[in-house]
Protein backbone atom coordinates (compact mmCIF):
# COMPACT_ATOMS: atom_id res chain seq x y z
CA UNK A 1 0.00 0.00 0.00
CA UNK A 2 1.48 3.39 -0.51
CA UNK A 3 2.72 5.66 2.53
CA UNK A 4 0.76 8.78 2.42
CA UNK A 5 3.64 10.79 3.79
CA UNK A 6 2.65 10.69 7.14
CA UNK A 7 5.01 7.37 8.02
CA UNK A 8 2.32 4.86 7.77
CA UNK A 9 1.07 2.70 5.04
CA UNK A 10 -2.54 3.84 3.83
CA UNK A 11 -5.40 2.15 2.23
CA UNK A 12 -5.65 4.10 -1.31
CA UNK A 13 -7.71 6.32 -2.23
CA UNK A 14 -10.95 5.23 -3.64
CA UNK A 15 -10.71 5.55 -7.94
CA UNK A 16 -13.12 9.25 -7.95
CA UNK A 17 -13.13 10.08 -4.80
CA UNK A 18 -13.21 14.11 -3.67
CA UNK A 19 -12.67 14.99 -0.42
CA UNK A 20 -15.00 17.03 1.37
CA UNK A 21 -14.64 21.02 0.97
CA UNK A 22 -11.97 20.30 -2.68
CA UNK A 23 -11.30 23.47 -4.27
CA UNK A 24 -10.47 22.17 -7.88
CA UNK A 25 -8.47 24.18 -10.13
CA UNK A 26 -8.50 22.84 -13.74
CA UNK A 27 -4.87 22.67 -15.82
CA UNK A 28 -5.95 21.76 -19.09
CA UNK A 29 -10.26 20.66 -19.63
CA UNK A 30 -8.90 17.14 -18.76
CA UNK A 31 -6.76 17.40 -15.88
CA UNK A 32 -5.99 19.45 -12.64
CA UNK A 33 -5.87 19.02 -8.83
CA UNK A 34 -7.33 19.67 -5.79
CA UNK A 35 -6.64 21.34 -2.49
CA UNK A 36 -9.26 20.65 0.76
CA UNK A 37 -10.71 23.97 2.35
CA UNK A 38 -10.94 23.29 6.35
CA UNK A 39 -12.77 26.74 6.53
CA UNK A 40 -13.63 29.81 4.27
CA UNK A 41 -12.94 33.05 5.26
CA UNK A 42 -14.01 35.19 2.54
CA UNK A 43 -15.26 34.95 -0.48
CA UNK A 44 -16.77 38.08 -2.65
CA UNK A 45 -16.89 40.03 -5.37
CA UNK A 46 -15.09 42.58 -6.42
CA UNK A 47 -14.73 45.25 -8.93
CA UNK A 48 -12.39 42.70 -11.23
CA UNK A 49 -12.87 39.12 -10.18
CA UNK A 50 -13.78 37.42 -7.22
CA UNK A 51 -11.86 37.21 -4.34
CA UNK A 52 -11.51 34.00 -1.98
CA UNK A 53 -9.23 33.14 1.16
CA UNK A 54 -9.30 29.53 2.82
CA UNK A 55 -7.80 27.59 5.73
CA UNK A 56 -6.58 24.45 3.93
CA UNK A 57 -5.17 21.53 5.58
CA UNK A 58 -1.98 21.31 3.44
CA UNK A 59 -0.67 25.35 2.77
CA UNK A 60 -2.39 27.42 5.72
CA UNK A 61 -4.17 30.38 4.62
CA UNK A 62 -4.92 30.31 1.08
CA UNK A 63 -5.85 33.04 -1.34
CA UNK A 64 -7.81 32.19 -4.77
CA UNK A 65 -8.98 34.49 -7.46
CA UNK A 66 -11.66 33.63 -9.83
CA UNK A 67 -11.34 30.23 -8.97
CA UNK A 68 -7.24 30.14 -9.52
CA UNK A 69 -5.06 29.62 -6.53
CA UNK A 70 -2.72 32.63 -6.07
CA UNK A 71 -0.63 32.13 -2.81
CA UNK A 72 -0.66 30.55 0.71
CA UNK A 73 1.19 30.73 4.12
CA UNK A 74 3.07 27.55 3.74
CA UNK A 75 4.54 27.41 0.05
CA UNK A 76 4.31 31.10 -1.21
CA UNK A 77 8.88 31.12 -0.86
CA UNK A 78 8.58 28.62 -3.87
CA UNK A 79 6.82 31.32 -6.45
CA UNK A 80 8.17 34.61 -4.79
CA UNK A 81 11.84 33.70 -3.89
CA UNK A 82 12.50 32.39 -7.35
CA UNK A 83 10.64 35.47 -8.86
CA UNK A 84 12.27 38.31 -7.32
CA UNK A 85 16.14 37.17 -6.26
CA UNK A 86 16.75 35.12 -9.64
CA UNK A 87 17.18 38.98 -11.05
CA UNK A 88 17.43 41.03 -7.64
CA UNK A 89 20.59 39.14 -7.21
CA UNK A 90 22.09 39.13 -10.32
CA UNK A 91 21.83 42.63 -10.53
CA UNK A 92 24.80 44.51 -8.52
CA UNK A 93 22.89 46.84 -6.97
CA UNK A 94 19.21 47.55 -7.32
CA UNK A 95 18.03 50.12 -6.25
CA UNK A 96 14.35 51.08 -7.43
CA UNK A 97 11.89 48.56 -7.93
CA UNK A 98 8.17 47.98 -9.59
CA UNK A 99 6.08 45.52 -9.24
CA UNK A 100 2.91 45.32 -11.24
CA UNK A 101 0.32 43.45 -9.62
CA UNK A 102 1.60 41.34 -6.31
CA UNK A 103 -1.05 43.16 -3.90
CA UNK A 104 -0.43 40.08 -1.77
CA UNK A 105 2.35 41.75 -0.88
CA UNK A 106 4.98 38.61 -1.31
CA UNK A 107 7.22 40.15 -4.19
CA UNK A 108 7.45 43.30 -2.01
CA UNK A 109 8.27 41.42 0.88
CA UNK A 110 11.17 39.79 -1.31
CA UNK A 111 12.94 42.84 -2.65
CA UNK A 112 12.88 44.71 0.10
CA UNK A 113 15.31 41.80 1.81
CA UNK A 114 18.18 43.42 -0.10
CA UNK A 115 19.57 46.70 1.67
CA UNK A 116 20.09 48.61 -1.33
CA UNK A 117 16.66 48.29 -2.22
CA UNK A 118 15.62 52.19 -1.59
CA UNK A 119 12.04 52.53 -3.11
CA UNK A 120 9.38 49.99 -4.57
CA UNK A 121 6.46 51.01 -6.47
CA UNK A 122 3.21 48.35 -6.39
CA UNK A 123 0.82 49.45 -9.17
CA UNK A 124 -2.29 47.30 -7.57
CA UNK A 125 -5.40 47.40 -9.97
CA UNK A 126 -7.60 45.55 -7.33
CA UNK A 127 -7.72 47.21 -4.12
CA UNK A 128 -8.99 44.00 -2.64
CA UNK A 129 -6.29 42.20 -2.85
CA UNK A 130 -4.24 44.49 -0.90
CA UNK A 131 -7.03 44.84 1.90
CA UNK A 132 -7.47 41.03 1.99
CA UNK A 133 -3.52 40.54 2.20
CA UNK A 134 -3.37 42.95 5.04
CA UNK A 135 -6.09 41.51 7.13
CA UNK A 136 -5.10 37.56 6.46
CA UNK A 137 -1.46 37.37 4.82
CA UNK A 138 0.43 38.91 7.07
CA UNK A 139 2.87 35.63 6.94
CA UNK A 140 2.90 36.55 3.45
CA UNK A 141 3.98 39.93 3.48
CA UNK A 142 5.53 40.38 6.96
CA UNK A 143 4.40 43.94 6.97
CA UNK A 144 6.13 44.69 3.65
CA UNK A 145 2.82 46.32 2.78
CA UNK A 146 3.39 49.00 5.00
CA UNK A 147 7.34 49.78 4.78
CA UNK A 148 7.80 53.48 3.84
CA UNK A 149 10.11 52.32 1.27
CA UNK A 150 6.81 51.57 -0.51
CA UNK A 151 4.55 53.05 -2.95
CA UNK A 152 1.15 51.50 -3.33
CA UNK A 153 -0.54 52.91 -6.82
CA UNK A 154 -4.33 51.81 -7.09
CA UNK A 155 -4.41 51.62 -10.74
CA UNK A 156 -4.07 49.61 -13.85
CA UNK A 157 -0.70 48.54 -14.56
CA UNK A 158 -0.59 49.31 -18.12
CA UNK A 159 -1.45 52.68 -17.98
CA UNK A 160 0.94 53.17 -14.71
CA UNK A 161 3.80 51.59 -16.62
CA UNK A 162 2.60 53.85 -20.00
CA UNK A 163 2.25 57.32 -18.46
CA UNK A 164 5.18 56.47 -15.82
CA UNK A 165 8.55 57.95 -16.66
CA UNK A 166 11.07 56.56 -13.73
CA UNK A 167 13.52 54.14 -14.09
CA UNK A 168 13.55 50.77 -12.41
CA UNK A 169 16.61 48.58 -12.16
CA UNK A 170 14.31 45.40 -11.15
CA UNK A 171 10.39 45.48 -12.61
CA UNK A 172 8.37 42.12 -11.22
CA UNK A 173 5.18 41.08 -12.59
CA UNK A 174 3.46 39.10 -10.35
CA UNK A 175 0.46 39.00 -12.24
CA UNK A 176 -2.57 36.18 -12.32
CA UNK A 177 -2.66 34.23 -15.70
CA UNK A 178 -3.83 35.54 -18.83
CA UNK A 179 -7.48 36.54 -18.59
CA UNK A 180 -9.58 39.55 -17.16
CA UNK A 181 -7.70 42.17 -16.24
CA UNK A 182 -4.38 40.97 -16.54
CA UNK A 183 -4.77 40.14 -20.74
CA UNK A 184 -3.29 43.26 -21.95
CA UNK A 185 -0.20 42.71 -19.46
CA UNK A 186 1.01 39.64 -22.04
CA UNK A 187 1.33 41.31 -24.76
CA UNK A 188 4.45 42.60 -26.34
CA UNK A 189 3.19 46.24 -26.57
CA UNK A 190 3.49 45.85 -23.00
CA UNK A 191 6.65 44.39 -22.45
CA UNK A 192 7.89 47.06 -24.80
CA UNK A 193 6.12 49.78 -22.12
CA UNK A 194 8.30 47.54 -19.71
CA UNK A 195 11.46 47.83 -21.01
CA UNK A 196 11.48 51.63 -21.56
CA UNK A 197 11.07 51.71 -17.77
CA UNK A 198 13.90 49.72 -16.93
CA UNK A 199 17.54 51.35 -16.61
CA UNK A 200 20.00 49.97 -19.08
CA UNK A 201 21.15 47.20 -16.43
CA UNK A 202 18.16 46.62 -15.06
CA UNK A 203 16.09 43.27 -15.62
CA UNK A 204 12.23 42.25 -15.90
CA UNK A 205 11.11 39.19 -14.40
CA UNK A 206 7.61 37.17 -14.49
CA UNK A 207 6.02 33.79 -14.33
CA UNK A 208 4.57 32.62 -17.98
CA UNK A 209 3.21 29.13 -17.32
CA UNK A 210 3.05 25.30 -17.12
CA UNK A 211 5.22 23.95 -19.94
CA UNK A 212 3.54 20.54 -19.11
CA UNK A 213 -0.31 22.41 -19.06
CA UNK A 214 0.04 25.52 -21.50
CA UNK A 215 2.70 24.80 -23.85
CA UNK A 216 1.51 26.96 -26.40
CA UNK A 217 1.14 30.06 -24.06
CA UNK A 218 4.73 29.45 -22.82
CA UNK A 219 5.92 29.45 -26.70
CA UNK A 220 4.19 32.72 -27.67
CA UNK A 221 4.88 34.56 -24.66
CA UNK A 222 8.76 33.82 -24.97
CA UNK A 223 8.29 35.27 -28.76
CA UNK A 224 6.43 38.27 -27.47
CA UNK A 225 8.91 38.56 -24.81
CA UNK A 226 11.87 38.23 -27.33
CA UNK A 227 10.14 41.09 -29.55
CA UNK A 228 10.72 43.40 -26.57
CA UNK A 229 14.03 42.18 -24.82
CA UNK A 230 17.09 41.73 -26.45
CA UNK A 231 18.08 39.22 -23.57
CA UNK A 232 15.26 36.47 -22.48
CA UNK A 233 16.40 34.01 -20.14
CA UNK A 234 13.82 31.26 -19.78
CA UNK A 235 13.98 29.62 -16.11
CA UNK A 236 11.67 26.70 -14.21
CA UNK A 237 11.06 26.53 -10.37
CA UNK A 238 8.66 24.11 -8.86
CA UNK A 239 5.50 25.46 -7.18
CA UNK A 240 3.25 22.85 -5.55
CA UNK A 241 0.00 25.29 -5.31
CA UNK A 242 0.11 25.55 -9.13
CA UNK A 243 0.36 22.06 -9.85
CA UNK A 244 4.37 21.08 -10.03
CA UNK A 245 6.70 22.20 -13.14
CA UNK A 246 6.16 26.13 -13.56
CA UNK A 247 8.15 28.64 -16.38
CA UNK A 248 9.50 32.14 -15.29
CA UNK A 249 11.43 34.22 -17.50
CA UNK A 250 14.17 36.80 -16.29
CA UNK A 251 14.30 39.66 -19.58
CA UNK A 252 16.68 42.60 -20.09
CA UNK A 253 18.78 44.93 -22.29
CA UNK A 254 21.93 43.16 -21.37
CA UNK A 255 21.71 41.81 -17.78
CA UNK A 256 21.90 37.72 -18.16
CA UNK A 257 21.91 35.58 -15.07
CA UNK A 258 22.31 32.74 -16.90
CA UNK A 259 25.96 34.40 -16.17
CA UNK A 260 25.87 34.22 -12.93
CA UNK A 261 27.79 31.51 -10.91
CA UNK A 262 26.56 29.85 -7.55
CA UNK A 263 29.59 31.54 -5.78
CA UNK A 264 28.71 35.08 -6.82
CA UNK A 265 25.18 34.11 -5.90
CA UNK A 266 26.50 32.81 -2.36
CA UNK A 267 28.48 35.93 -2.29
CA UNK A 268 25.77 38.56 -3.14
CA UNK A 269 23.81 36.70 -0.13
CA UNK A 270 26.32 36.90 2.42
CA UNK A 271 27.11 40.98 1.55
CA UNK A 272 23.56 41.66 1.56
CA UNK A 273 22.96 39.58 4.59
CA UNK A 274 20.09 37.32 2.69
CA UNK A 275 19.82 34.41 5.44
CA UNK A 276 16.22 34.14 5.64
CA UNK A 277 15.57 32.25 2.28
CA UNK A 278 13.72 28.97 2.15
CA UNK A 279 14.00 28.02 -1.35
CA UNK A 280 16.79 30.23 -3.39
CA UNK A 281 20.67 29.83 -3.03
CA UNK A 282 23.50 29.50 -5.53
CA UNK A 283 22.87 26.18 -6.57
CA UNK A 284 19.07 26.56 -7.62
CA UNK A 285 20.04 29.39 -9.38
CA UNK A 286 22.07 27.62 -11.76
CA UNK A 287 19.60 24.45 -11.75
CA UNK A 288 16.72 27.10 -12.60
CA UNK A 289 18.89 27.48 -16.15
CA UNK A 290 18.81 23.90 -16.21
CA UNK A 291 16.24 23.04 -19.10
CA UNK A 292 14.86 19.61 -20.14
CA UNK A 293 14.98 19.02 -23.73
CA UNK A 294 11.22 19.25 -24.22
CA UNK A 295 11.47 22.87 -22.68
CA UNK A 296 14.61 24.43 -24.79
CA UNK A 297 13.20 22.81 -27.76
CA UNK A 298 9.47 24.79 -26.40
CA UNK A 299 11.60 27.88 -26.14
CA UNK A 300 14.13 27.74 -28.97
Amino acid sequence: MPDRGNGQVNDPVPAGYIAPGAMAEYMTDDWGFFVRSARQYERFSSPYQTVEVHDSVSFGKLFRLDGAFMTSEKDEFFYHENLVHVPAIAHPQPERALIVGGGDGGSAEELLKHPSIRSVTLAEIDLAVVDVARKYLQTVHRGALDDPRLTLRIEDGFAFVRNDRSQYDLIVLDLTDPGGPSKPLYTTDFYRACAARLTPTGAMTLHIASPVASPERIRANVASLRDAFPVVAPYLVSVPLYGGLWMMACCAHELDPRLVTPLIVERRLAHRQIADLQYYNGDTHRAAFALPNFVKKLVA
